[in-house]
């Protein structure tokens, strides 16, 4: 199992539209419970924002790979949890 890195902003609509789906996905699938999902804010956290190569929010990563970038589905969310439940 890995860990997902979530760079979001607290006023993104579509990084709340996100947790809605990770909440659905995970009330669908209880292994999802398991996951560590790490939510790190841009504006809080600039200079570690600054590091990473994306542009919009939500952004996703597992392993240090960018899976998701911007506007979330929920095919898409169901995969990044996916690959973050592999070994």
């Amino acid at each position: 199992m890995k860990d997902i890195l979530m760079m979001i902003l607290s006023d993104c609509p579509y990084c709340h539209s996100a947790d809605r789906m990770i909440a659905q996905l995970t009330a669908e699938n209880p292994a999802y419970e398991s996951l560590t999902i790490k939510r790190v804010d841009e504006a809080v956290e600039a200079e570690f924002a600054d590091s990473l190569d994306y542009y919009y929010v939500p952004t996703f990563y597992v392993d240090g790979e960018k899976l998701l970038e911007g506007v979330p589905t929920l095919e898409k969310v169901r995969a990044v949890l996916d690959r973050a439940l592999e070994a």
